[in-house]
């Protein structure tokens, strides 16, 4: 069917909900919009789908909700009875729609047989993941589009090891998902009915409790924290989001007496009304906090995204507070556990840390200096914890930290994706460590660059929006490689690392096989250290370009960000 003939499907049903129908009838005279909303479904992939709430295919709603779940039901109904008594994990964030969404989907799992386990108020991802692992369930289901405008939602699923779902499970889901071609008659059992019956149970404190005990090991210098967390000044804003309970919890059981929350952003409000993008990487994000920051006269500004798994930075620099990069927080990160776990003797002899390959090499020459290994992989934090897995299995390993250079941090395992409530407390840890030593962070980034170079790293991106989004998308990729450029800013590219392909190939022309999974994914490295990457976002209608630069000086260094990134732009464009 055409868009219009899926349109007229939905116009016919009498029983939409409100908003779902005033949505439908002011696409009737917009053919742009009823395209965009009924041309194809939403992209299911190793993440779970994410999009603009409204009518439609390409839309989260109530019955492409129900879709998904039945996808899941679907599948774990294929591996046996077993399965589905292990159940699923259900969390939601504080986005429009996001608790519905949640019931809808243990409604959809109850009438296939399957147990769901569904927390009673809003929860962070990595809360979700770690129930995912406590509980001993099959799957988890996290309600949540991340850092997005208040317009999205998103369905995040995870595997039975808290991270999310691997490719081969997640081609199997979508394979039943799309089979489900009905979604206004999806069977959804009776909420009453299900509790009656032990299908859908309630979750909360429980799981609060054991999840707390656990963030609680994240600390590597408890005395430290006693001794300087009372008296240090720290500012947090959970973004209107999640991390408000579990941050503020964590902070005060840790010793962290003197922190001040932004109470205009400890409001659960899905308009997301103080901020036009609740993510922790813009600026604008940290008004609010840097306005109390300079009342408090406070060392370190933190904020969290609204499912609290990414977390942002500010300190202050020559009286004025400076946003860190998420490769800047990730190093402070990585260089205080080696150092602190050094110093105490509980380093292990093959300690291991695992970052994207998009991340910043300022964390392979600290590793270097530990003797600990780094272990590159593809961008998505699922093959973080791969790795993770991998070590357990194996011995080969032990996992000390994982990041991506997206503000997302791992400390401790017994989450399996980016954990903003853990990388909250070390980071203050972090801090505390400093403001002992009469140093801000601000003084410590500076010190890791003297100590091992000057790196400096940007990540921009263009969007693709509608419908014809994804095939603008592919032909830029397309032009990369066809076009195949030699250099950039007037410097020779040395070798360029095809993840489609599995291939490198070399200034003369000779290839090698790469060793990473297969992904639409291209790295140059250029004659004088430089690295740029280009791929598609698993998430969003973006092109996201990366560019690594190693200078002489933190001067040198933005100076060559700035050129790298005006020829990439420049191609970009030429090739569209």
């Amino acid at each position: 069917m055409g868009y219009d003939d899926t349109y007229a499907v939905w116009a016919k049903q009498t029983n939409l909900p409100e908003e779902l129908a005033k949505d439908l009838a002011a696409q009737k005279d917009d053919a742009e919009a009823r395209e965009d909303a009924f041309a194809v479904p939403m992209s299911f992939g190793t993440a779970g789908m994410r999009g603009v709430y409204g009518a439609g295919i390409n839309r989260m709603n109530i019955y492409t909700v129900a879709q998904a779940t039945a996808g899941l039901a679907r599948y774990m109904n294929e591996l046996g009875a077993a399965t589905c008594a292990r159940g699923v994990a259900i969390s939601f964030d504080s986005r429009h729609n996001s608790e519905l969404f949640a019931h809808v989907s243990a409604h959809v799992l109850g009438a296939a047989g399957i147990k769901s386990y569904v927390f009673d108020a809003l929860r962070p991802t990595p809360e979700l993941s770690f129930a995912v692992r406590e509980l001993h369930a099959f799957a988890g289901i996290m309600i949540t589009a991340s850092h997005n405008p208040k317009q999205y939602n998103g369905y995040k699923l995870y595997g039975e090891d808290g991270g999310q779902l691997p490719p081969e499970a997640s081609d199997k889901i979508t394979e039943y998902v799309r089979a489900v071609t009905d979604i206004f008659n999806i069977a959804q059992a009776d909420e009453t009915e299900l509790r009656a019956s032990g299908l859908m149970q309630l979750i909360g404190e429980d799981i609060d409790a054991a999840y707390l005990d656990a963030v609680a090991t994240v600390t590597v210098n408890p005395e430290l924290v006693r001794r300087v967390g009372k008296t240090m000044k720290l500012v947090y804003s959970p973004l209107h989001g999640t991390g408000k309970v579990p941050v503020m919890r964590a902070l005060q059981h840790a010793g962290f007496a003197n922190f001040a929350m932004v109470r205009q952003q400890a409001i659960y409000d899905p308009e997301f009304s103080t901020v036009t993008h609740p993510n922790p990487e813009f600026k604008e994000a940290f008004d609010l906090a840097i306005k109390l920051g300079r009342e408090q006269d406070a060392d370190l500004l933190i904020a969290t995204d609204p499912d609290a798994d990414r977390l942002g930075a500010a300190v202050r620099k020559d009286g004025e507070y400076h946003l860190l990069t998420g490769n800047q927080i990730a190093s402070l990160l990585l260089h205080y556990i080696l150092e602190a776990n050094k110093q105490a003797g509980t380093l292990p002899a093959n300690a291991a840390v695992v970052k994207s390959f998009v991340s910043t090499e300022l964390a392979d020459a600290i590793c270097k200096d530990y003797g600990v290994a780094m272990i590159n992989v593809e961008t998505g934090f699922k093959f973080i914890g791969d790795q993770i897995a991998h070590y357990e299995t194996t011995g080969d390993h032990t996992f000390m930290f994982g990041f991506e250079e997206s503000y997302g941090y791992l400390i401790k395992p017994f989450v399996r994706d980016k954990d903003a409530v853990q990388s909250t407390l070390l980071l203050a840890e972090v801090a505390a460590y400093y403001q002992e030593r009469g140093m801000t962070l601000a003084d410590a980034i500076d010190a890791l660059y003297q100590r091992y170079g000057y790196y400096a790293e940007q990540t921009t991106s263009l969007e693709f929006a509608g419908v014809t989004g994804p095939k603008k998308m592919a032909a830029l990729m397309v032009a990369f490689r066809e076009e195949a450029p030699t250099e950039f800013a007037g410097v020779k590219i040395a070798r360029v690392e095809d993840y489609l392909t599995q291939q490198a190939q070399l200034e003369d022309g000779t290839t090698t096989a790469i060793t990473l999974p297969k992904a639409n994914v291209l790295k140059y490295y250029m004659e004088d250290g430089t690295w740029i990457a280009i791929r598609p976002s698993g998430t969003e209608p973006k092109v996201k370009f990366y560019i690594g630069v190693q200078g002489k000086s933190d001067a040198d260094a933005q100076a060559k960000l700035h050129q790298y990134a005006t020829a990439l732009n420049t191609f970009a464009e030429s090739a569209e």
